[in-house]
């Protein structure tokens, strides 16, 4: 079995694990709310799902403030980055570099060429103005997740804005990833969903993997405003691949309001201390808004953490970074404490190996 071809966050199962830092979950947990709703849907198995999930569909409208029509439901996010590739069958696609690896998987799965955006670390990997001169009419397809994977950095809104008016200029279809936002602050202020109308060409993409911390029910969907374009994205989608458990915890979902209020404020704080810890331990960190922290460290420090029970993301096999670059999750305080302490004596141990003398940057 090829192990490298789904190297993600959140593999609890090929390693040893106390504490997972790799997947960017959510450290609340599911709200009650959904896991009642799940077990509730247990009586309704002896049934198949509603293949058009309407109830869910008609949730996600009135949450987003979008019509029904508008919203597709798929088996996680994963699940419509195939799709909405398989629909289109792009010839050449533009990607940022670093960015997630599943962008470039659902593109290669349908031939097409695709080309890559590097983002500068001396930019501190934001993207700017200059992204504007890499859309030309020869492309059908580009993919941006915001804040981005793995960094955690931000695009700004009015940029955002840009990018698609040229793709709307040029004809180019524009999936933006959003499954992070709901962790930030202000999520208005940057999520792009009140363009749907304005721009056909835009594609959002959203899950309630992460801000719901259900992984394992897989539940994702898209909103967009070209009705014939989500007509060809339904038709390469397997019927019933939204489980009746899974649309019944996204309604109650949709509902947790002060769950989610508490969840960003949990965030920020956390974040904050943490990067403030790896500061300490002379990690460079950079500016993430997100529930993770993308970061620099000692090039061997996975294999290290792995032989203490504790799971972070190697960020190696991302296009555009090395050894040495890691991503782990925010968590609660008792949790992020383990980290720190589990860091801090890997830190200790290389300083005796070397003869360094051991000291804190202050």
């Amino acid at each position: 079995m090829n192990n490298k071809r789904h190297k993600h966050g959140g593999d609890i199962y090929s390693e040893a694990c106390t504490l997972d830092y790799s997947a960017n979950i959510n450290p609340l947990g599911p709200p009650s709310s959904v896991i009642e709703a799940v077990y509730r849907s247990m009586e309704q198995i002896v049934n198949y799902p509603d293949v058009q999930c309407r109830k869910l569909c008609h949730a996600i409208a009135e949450h987003e403030y979008v019509k029904e029509e508008q919203v597709i439901c798929t088996n996680g996010a994963s699940e419509l980055l195939y799709a909405f590739a398989a629909a289109l069958k792009p010839k050449k696609a533009l990607l940022l570099e670093p960015g997630f690896a599943e962008y470039e998987a659902a593109l290669s799965a349908v031939g097409c060429e695709i080309f890559y955006y590097p983002l500068g670390e001396e930019k501190g990997y934001a993207l700017d103005l200059a992204y504007l001169e890499a859309l030309s009419d020869d492309l059908d397809m580009i993919i941006l997740c915001n804040p981005n994977n793995p960094t955690g950095v931000l695009i700004q809104q009015p940029l955002l804005v840009r990018i698609a008016e040229k793709c709307e200029k040029y004809g180019i279809h524009f999936l933006l990833d959003e499954c992070f936002h709901e962790f930030l602050m202000a999520p208005d202020s940057y999520s792009m969903r009140t363009f749907l109308e304005r721009f056909p060409h835009l594609f959002l993409v959203d899950a309630f993997t992460k801000i719901y911390a259900i992984p394992g029910l897989r539940l994702g969907y898209g909103l967009s405003a070209d009705a014939d374009l989500m007509e060809k994205i339904r038709d390469v989608i397997q019927p019933w691949s939204v489980s009746i458990p899974a649309q019944e915890a996204g309604i109650a979902a949709l509902s947790e309001d002060t769950y989610v209020h508490n969840t960003r404020w949990l965030i920020r704080e956390e974040r904050k201390y943490l990067a403030r810890a790896l500061h300490l331990l002379e990690m460079e960190t950079f500016d993430s808004q997100a529930n993770y922290l993308f970061f620099k460290g000692p090039e061997d420090l996975e294999e290290q953490c792995q032989k203490r029970g504790l799971l972070i993301r190697d960020c190696s096999n991302y296009r555009g970074l090395s050894k040495g670059y890691f991503r782990i999750a925010v968590r609660t305080r008792e949790e992020n404490d383990q980290l720190i302490k589990i860091f801090q004596d890997i830190i200790r141990e290389k300083q005796k190996e070397s003869g360094a003398i051991y000291g804190w940057r202050k």
